[in-house]
């Protein structure tokens, strides 16, 4: 089943330790069928470069494995009460990538020091509270912190991003971690100053309605 889905899948997840977001087995990607409403997901602590499209497992929004051979990943509840509470949202990233998850273990949001913050996410990458793994506890944390953000922190954990689909939330996860690279550097030299609430608007209105092709 889903075959093409499940290969896009498979081929994001290569981008995880590729931009160093996902170490050994950590880090998960998950896309939602606009038509079935199942979710392909990678599958629980297989290492990165023996993974394949065959590998993903389908699940149905309540868990119950549609096809697949593999345990789901231990994340799926988490991603499945996402998926339930925000319709519009057709892919899921988790990873526990160093400088953004630094944050993260500090409990701090990383706030809008740069112009590509406010253009990626509209705000400051908010950090939620403290959430064991393995039910739908995260996915409640993420859903009550993140906002209008398209990334969260989670305490002592790292991070999820949400888009449309699940090339939209690699990027976002990517760009979350970059944020965070930099000012993490910049914080090291001093102080950086918050871009205005007015010129973050107008940053992300230009980025999502002006920028590109």
């Amino acid at each position: 089943m889903l075959e093409t889905l499940r290969e896009q899948v498979w081929q994001l997840h290569l981008e995880l330790p590729k931009n160093n977001l996902a170490a050994w087995t950590s880090g998960n990607i998950s896309a939602r069928d606009p038509g079935t409403g199942y979710v392909v997901i990678k599958p629980s602590g297989i290492r990165y470069e023996v993974l394949r499209p065959q590998h993903m497992v389908i699940v149905d929004l309540d868990g119950k494995v549609i096809e697949g051979d593999l345990k789901p990943s231990s994340d799926t509840s988490s991603h499945l009460y996402i998926y339930r509470h925000r319709p519009e949202v057709g892919g899921i990233v988790h990873t526990h990538s160093p400088y953004a998850s630094a944050f993260s273990t500090l409990g701090r949001a990383i706030p809008v020091y740069l112009s590509s913050i406010a253009d990626e996410f509209g705000g400051p990458i908010p950090c939620g509270g403290f959430a064991l793994i393995g039910g739908e506890e995260i996915g409640r944390v993420v859903m009550e912190s993140i906002g209008q953000s398209c990334a969260v922190l989670l305490k002592n954990h790292g991070v999820f991003t949400i888009g449309a689909n699940a090339e939209a939330a690699v990027k976002a996860a990517v760009m979350a971690e970059d944020a965070a690279r930099i000012v993490w550097l910049a914080l090291q030299v001093g102080q950086p100053e918050e871009i205005s609430p007015e010129d973050i608007d107008r940053l992300h209105h230009r980025y999502t309605h002006v920028y590109g092709q």
